[in-house]
């Protein structure tokens, strides 16, 4: 079958690459920690006064947390905005820079101790991620270990800023596998004992997932990660890089069982349970750093009970 023909950018495509690149380019000069602070607050003004979204966010922060007042659910709500905007321009600006800026931006992790150990097995390593903390320098500092990664990501719509993100990883150490690319590139990979990332808490319609809950609510989950670990025994690791209050990070990282009860659907379904219940763990710790503006129940099996719905 011919591979598809990209189809030209259109002049909002091209209006919308240029603002981009110069947001990032009047940034540049301020450097990497004062860049994401400017970022974050401006990303603050999407909350409040703008509103995008400001319905989705609060309604999914008070489903998660159902003790929380209005007060709290507003806090974390602006926090989950200005982490959205420093997670939009970190990876962009560190880009340009080496492997050894994008350590700096990290504390020590005693957690690596967990990666050294499932890469000594020498199958090769499935690492999964959610949207949380900053989900792109989660693999930036992996590379900048010596783990190069094939990044599982999506095309964009835009495909002038597809190619500028493409490449924005890629300077970061990873190489990137768009999704229509994986059954064939991911299995090369992990044959050649290397590593794979996928972020695991985006389903979307075509998408091969499963059901999971995440804060008690059927969740539609890709499972990728697990049908690939399962076919070669591969280690599976969920990683994140969180943001500590002095603006750097903290690399954390958990193995995931890998068992074959012989009932493959089974298997997958429980990697992917753990990988969210770990995910959730991590959220309840560091509530304003997840991507709440994502409608994380918006693909729910026709049964979910009423009070079990999409917020």
């Amino acid at each position: 079958m011919a591979a598809v023909e990209p189809k030209p950018p259109t002049l909002s495509h091209r209006l919308e690459y240029a603002a981009l690149r110069a947001f990032i380019g009047a940034l540049v000069p301020l450097g990497v920690s004062r860049a994401a602070a400017v970022a974050g607050a401006i990303a603050r003004f999407g909350y409040r006064p703008l509103g995008i979204r400001r319905g989705v966010v609060e309604r999914q922060i008070a489903a998660a947390f159902p003790a929380f007042d209005r007060a709290q659910v507003q806090r974390v709500a602006r926090e989950a905005y200005d982490n959205l905007g420093r997670v939009a321009i970190e990876a962009a600006l560190l880009s340009r820079g080496t492997k050894e800026d994008v350590l700096a931006r990290f504390h020590p992790s005693p957690e690596w101790a967990v990666v050294e150990r499932a890469l000594a097995r020498d199958k090769g390593l499935i690492f999964v991620a959610g949207h949380l903390g900053n989900w792109e320098l989660s693999g930036a500092y992996i590379a900048a270990r010596g783990i190069p990664v094939h990044a599982i990501a999506r095309g964009m719509g835009n495909p002038l800023s597809d190619r500028y993100f493409r490449r924005t990883r890629e300077r970061l150490g990873m190489t990137i596998v768009h999704d229509r690319e994986a059954v064939r590139a991911v299995p090369r990979a992990l044959k050649a004992k290397e590593a794979v990332g996928v972020l695991s808490d985006q389903a979307t319609v075509g998408l091969a997932s499963t059901v999971v809950p995440f804060f008690g609510r059927p969740a539609k989950t890709p499972r990728g990660g697990a049908v690939f670990a399962l076919r070669g025994d591969i280690p599976v690791l969920h990683v994140q890089a969180l943001r500590q209050p002095d603006g750097r990070y903290e690399f954390v990282a958990e193995e995931l069982e890998v068992t074959h009860s012989g009932d493959r659907e089974h298997d997958i379904d429980a990697i992917m349970l753990r990988f969210s219940a770990h995910l959730e763990k991590l959220v309840t710790q560091y509530p304003g750093q997840y991507f709440w503006q994502h409608r994380r129940w918006k693909h729910q099996p026709p049964d979910t009970p009423e009070h079990l719905r999409e917020p």
